[in-house]
């Protein structure tokens, strides 16, 4: 018998010939499944470059275009590093409303998060940061307003220098109802400059809608037309600024913007954020005082 060279170095293997068989192959082993990718979080704002303008669109009309801070962080993206070549930046929303305002069940799940209300702060602090990156703005701003403009759907066409709205458009501020302070985004001093304070506390108390006719009178809008006319609308105002020069449309933005905020007296919104988290992480206490024990 031929003995191999295995047999002959390891001589056990000659009283168990079992072990010269060839080993039967390793069970294969599976290549690794790739984890699904994360399903990309929906956005809600589109912006799209036509030219010198650039149109923003409060892109989630599903929830009236609520402002969430997710929406809050996509205008800020879009809207704090403006590219030099906009002259013209259009605002408008999705559907058949502009804006809602503010989402309330994210306030709420904020509060529950954090009762002193630190996530209602983080979110009023960009809501400041996005009307005044809209107000100031190099380029010149336009709201496109449609539907309802409700809270900080008011609060966001107010910060653009210029205001159209379709002739069923209706603006309104209800937050005293809700519990809530008139503190969003820099707002009030906004309302009070170009409305007058008279007319701004009626509204505030009272919660009224005011239409597009009557917001016209106010200066709320510039300017009302039909729905259908709105593009349009925002065409023949956008025409003529892209034609300006940089310079002297920068400058002339920034001496209206300076005069305005001169007629203030004294401009409290940086405020706005530490109010709104004040009264609704008073308001969540007051709520867990009053539930019954063992609720």
């Amino acid at each position: 018998m031929n003995v191999s060279p295995r047999t002959a170095q390891y001589p056990k293997y000659a009283k168990h010939p079992s072990y010269l068989l060839p080993r039967p192959p390793a069970p294969a082993v599976p290549a690794p499944v790739a984890a699904p990718a994360p399903a990309p979080v929906p956005r809600t704002v589109r912006a799209e470059r036509r030219g010198p303008v650039l149109h923003v669109e409060l892109d989630s009309p599903g929830t009236g275009n609520a402002v969430t801070t997710a929406m809050l962080d996509e205008l800020l993206d879009v809207l704090a590093d403006p590219d030099p070549d906009v002259r013209v930046v259009v605002l408008s929303g999705a559907g058949p409303d502009f804006c809602l305002g503010g989402d309330r069940d994210e306030f709420a799940a904020a509060l529950g998060e954090d009762p002193t209300g630190g996530g209602v702060r983080s979110y009023g602090g960009k809501a400041r940061r996005v009307c005044e990156a809209l107000t100031n703005s190099p380029a010149v701003t336009i709201a496109r307003v449609q539907g309802r403009a409700t809270g900080a759907g008011f609060a966001l066409a107010l910060a653009c220098d210029l205001r159209v709205g379709a002739d069923s458009a209706v603006f309104r501020l209800p937050e005293l109802a809700l519990g809530l302070p008139v503190a969003w985004g820099g707002l009030l001093p906004r309302l009070l400059n170009e409305v007058g304070a008279a007319r701004v506390r009626e509204i505030i108390l009272t919660g009224r809608r005011v239409g597009a006719e009557e917001a016209r009178d106010l200066s709320i809008l510039q300017r009302v037309v039909p729905a259908q006319d709105l593009d349009r609308a925002v065409e023949e105002w956008a025409r003529p600024i892209t034609r300006r020069p940089e310079a002297s449309l920068r400058v002339t933005k920034t001496l209206l913007n300076s005069h305005a905020a001169a007629t203030r007296l004294a401009d409290a919104s940086a405020l706005d954020a530490e109010l709104m988290a004040s009264v609704l992480a008073a308001a969540h206490y007051t709520r867990g005082l009053e539930a019954p024990s063992g609720a």
